[in-house]
């Protein structure tokens, strides 16, 4: 472990930074959380990795179950103007989806028939493998809505530029999702938008716990993630109605055309778009704060319809590691690298299966953790056929290793495992809350798609947001919902792993280092 800090500090994220960062921007070399010590804004390193997006805490809401994400989904797209963008692993085939989908066609046909017809756009990104599994899937339900109002609909489907030639060919159905995905949860409503792990699926309007942000009236957010959607669409597969697809004009087949060529036009097309977002931000800010240097109190305050200060700050993190784009790994190593003794880390997985990277920051750290994780019954994969049915022992071995590591470093003060249970619920939580130490309220969240393992660092693409806050009341909301979530959980001890039900399998155990970096 003294080998593997010493290795974390020689290797420290920041060094990573370099090739990130606009040739415009000078290169910073002190260690980011020195920047600004005071507060959350040592937080404003982060600005020179993607837009920085000042908002006041009155435009976010944190919401807590599936059914009200649902509601709130069917309300905004029923009053959508100029577009509806949702970008999800998937779309399911049930009652509730097509209510989704009987939404957007709804919509999309007052659009035509108001007196004053709106310019009404809809996008939607999914994975290729995910929404093509079955003879009804994702695909099939949506291809009424391109049919009917071709100009106006985008279905893009994303295939991993991995998952080509003979592999394609054997791997079958279910199984070639192991290989890599569109992973990104985004939906987006004209200016409003809500970032979740959840996907457009029943359990996830019914049953199955996630975490959802509604940002409001936030118009450079939604543009960036319109933009970012936008790309990677442009990058995927373009569903047509026939239920064949066809590749953007101009671009490299992620699968049939030359791989690194494809990944090389890939990660052009989403840098430009965090580059030029950071680019007109720090315009945007630079405009605000020589105008209101300029400006005397009494001017300001008459100045009714300037925008207020923010106390909130939202910062995209963008995973696509086959196109080497690493920013949500850079900035998660340096949280975690940077979280000093007193601070108190809570971070929640649906599915714990840690890197090692972030493995040794939790264990070689000084902040306090409270690891929150699935129990194996409220696993997604619970009770699944054929192989997947042993994925939930898999993470009870991982679980019980890793437990066994902090236990052997005498760690178990400082980093504390807790299982989450509820009955008839399954778990698919994900994120973290940072309190520094001596608050008692989070001043920063991650909130998004990664899971904090090898697929979302390695394999898939991701997005998450940081939110940093010194808006009390938005502290509180952020600290509400860790509570609730963590209340529903039972702290891990040695006694966990002898109750019935937790003995895994020999097989298990052997096969478990061979396919976790795959689940």
């Amino acid at each position: 472990l003294g080998r593997s800090r010493e290795r974390r500090r020689r290797r420290s994220p920041w060094l990573l930074l370099a090739p990130l960062l606009s040739p415009t921007v000078p290169q910073v070399t002190s260690p980011p959380c020195c920047l600004c010590p005071e507060g959350v804004h040592r937080f404003q390193w982060i600005r020179n990795l993607v837009p920085e997006f000042g908002v006041s805490s009155s435009h976010v809401r944190v919401l807590s179950s599936p059914a009200e994400f649902f509601e709130l989904m069917k309300g905004q797209i029923k009053i959508a103007k100029r577009r509806v963008v949702m970008a999800s692993l998937y779309l399911g085939t049930g009652p509730l989806e097509q209510e989704l989908v009987d939404c957007l066609e709804s919509s999309l046909e007052k659009s035509l028939q108001a007196k004053f017809p709106s310019d009404l756009k809809v996008s939607i990104l999914l994975d290729f493998t995910r929404g093509s599994r079955g003879r009804k899937n994702s695909r099939t339900m949506l291809l009424p809505l391109l049919q009917r109002f071709p100009e106006r609909v985008r279905v893009s489907l994303f295939h991993t530029p991995n998952l080509r030639g003979l592999l394609r060919l054997l791997i079958p159905e279910r199984f070639n999702e192991t290989i890599g995905l569109q992973h990104i949860k985004v939906y987006l409503f004209d200016n409003n938008v809500i970032l979740s792990g959840a996907n457009l699926s029943d359990s996830y309007f019914t049953n199955r716990q996630d975490r959802y942000v509604f940002l409001q009236d936030c118009a450079e957010i939604a543009d960036f993630f319109t933009e970012l959607v936008d790309a990677v669409g442009d990058v995927s597969l373009q569903l047509q109605g026939d239920d064949t697809v066809e590749v953007v004009d101009g671009m490299v087949h992620p699968y049939k055309g030359d791989r690194a060529a494809y990944c090389r036009a890939a990660n052009k097309r989403v840098m430009d778009v965090i580059h030029s977002a950071r680019a007109r931000q720090q315009m945007l800010h630079a405009q605000t704060f020589h105008s209101d240097s300029l400006l005397s109190q009494e001017e300001a305050a008459a100045a009714g319809d300037r925008r207020p200060a923010p106390d909130t700050w939202i910062y995209p993190l963008i995973q696509m590691k086959p196109f080497e784009i690493q920013i949500d790994e850079i900035v998660t190593e340096t949280l975690l690298t940077e979280a000093e003794r007193g601070a108190k880390v809570f971070l929640t997985t649906g599915y714990f299966n840690l890197t090692q990277a972030y493995m040794d920051l939790v264990l070689g750290t000084r902040a306090e953790y409270q690891i929150l994780l699935a129990s194996p019954e409220v696993n997604g994969f619970f009770g699944a056929k054929g192989v997947a049915g042993a994925i939930p022992a898999a993470y009870v071995h991982i679980e019980r290793q890793f437990y066994s590591e902090v236990c052997s470093l005498g760690q178990q003060d400082r980093v504390q495992l807790q299982e989450y249970w509820r009955r008839g619920w399954t778990f698919h939580a994900k994120g973290l809350w940072l309190y520094l130490a001596g608050s008692s309220l989070p001043c920063l969240t991650l909130i998004g798609s990664p899971n904090f393992g090898y697929r979302s660092v390695h394999r898939d693409l991701e997005a998450q947001i940081a939110i940093v806050t010194e808006s009390r009341s938005l502290q509180q909301q952020l600290h509400q919902e860790q509570e609730q979530l963590y209340l529903r959980s039972g702290v891990v001890t040695s006694a966990t792993f002898e109750q019935p039900g937790r003995q895994v399998k020999l097989w298990v155990k052997m096969v478990t280092p061979l396919i976790k970096n795959f689940f």
